[in-house]
């Protein structure tokens, strides 16, 4: 297995997507590579739609999908932009997509992409598309107090943003923050002593990710939008990592279940609201004990699925 990422719940994704022959299916978040393998190893006659905005993935995934030449398609942009990838593969209707939304082994563990917070010179990036403008740099340094209280209020769902903030604001008047060293000391030093652990930067450095990778943004129209593209019986299946996206997730697959919303009075239906899927299991699937404790990454992730009724 390659060791640039190691691929969550691989069994379980592949049972969720329920591979049909002759199928076409949607990897929106490549990676290194081992879902999309699994998806097309899984039958000789499957068809294979990949994207990651991700350059490192993308030189990963063609190398590690090689054996598969002729039966995949791969696109470096954001999977947000599904329906231009579709028009361009000439894919209608999908017989099932799998989102992982989390972060790539490779990404945290590549000192010079600054993801991780124990990382002390590691510059402040965090880009997952380098090719892109916004750094972690930038919102630390350069965006605006309430601006950044509202970041890891909301995305990181901090309990002492408000000192957080206010000392990163007081610090960078000094200097520039330049690295996830400098900003994890920042956020030590904010949080009270008996919180002061190891990971006590996670919720910041995940609220900071999120806003220089936009990666909440769309999320519930892009979800909603490659449901539809099913053809009936096909799958979605979506790996989640943290509370915000999969809360959105939820709620999408939720709506969409749900049939006519009239009061049970109104003799007929006037909303004209159809039942879209079926959720596949009431309550999201997560890793085995086995993997979580081969795979400690694993130990957050979600997997919800539905299944497209027309």
């Amino acid at each position: 297995m390659s060791t640039y990422h190691r691929p969550i719940m691989v069994d379980e994704v592949l049972e969720g997507l329920d591979i049909k022959a002759g199928g076409i299916y949607f990897d929106g978040t490549a990676g290194g590579g081992g879902h999309s393998f699994a998806i097309l190893a899984a039958d000789p006659t499957v068809r294979l739609i990949a994207t990651d905005k991700d350059g490192d993935a993308i030189r990963e995934v063609t190398e590690r999908l090689s054996p598969f030449a002729g039966r995949y398609k791969l696109y470096r942009t954001d999977f947000k932009n599904y329906e231009k990838v579709l028009e361009d593969a000439g894919v209608g209707r999908l017989d099932g997509y799998l989102l992982d939304l989390g972060i790539s082994s490779h990404q945290i563990d590549t000192r010079e992409r600054g993801f991780a917070y124990m990382s002390d010179d590691a510059p402040l990036d965090m880009r997952m598309d380098d090719r892109a403008t916004l750094t972690a740099k930038t919102v630390v340094n350069d965006y605006p107090e309430e601006m950044l209280l509202q970041i890891l209020r909301e995305y990181g769902e901090e309990t002492f943003a408000a000192s957080i903030v206010r000392n990163i604001v007081r610090e960078r008047e000094k200097s520039e923050i330049a690295t996830c060293g400098a900003l994890r000391r920042i956020i030590e030093a904010s949080v009270p002593a008996k919180y002061r652990y190891n990971a006590c930067a996670r919720k910041t450095f995940q609220a900071i990710r999120i806003e220089v990778n936009g990666e909440l943004a769309g999320l519930k129209e892009c979800v909603e939008g490659l449901t539809r593209r099913l053809k009936p019986g096909g799958r979605a299946c979506i790996l989640t990592f943290h509370s915000l996206e999969d809360r959105i997730v939820k709620n999408v697959f939720r709506t969409m279940s749900e049939g006519c919303t009239c009061p049970k009075s109104f003799p007929v239906c006037v909303c004209g609201k159809k039942k879209e899927v079926e959720l596949v299991g009431r309550k999201p699937l997560t890793a085995s004990e086995e993997e979580q404790r081969e795979n400690p990454r694993s130990t957050s992730a979600k997997l919800r699925i539905a299944r497209k009724t027309e």
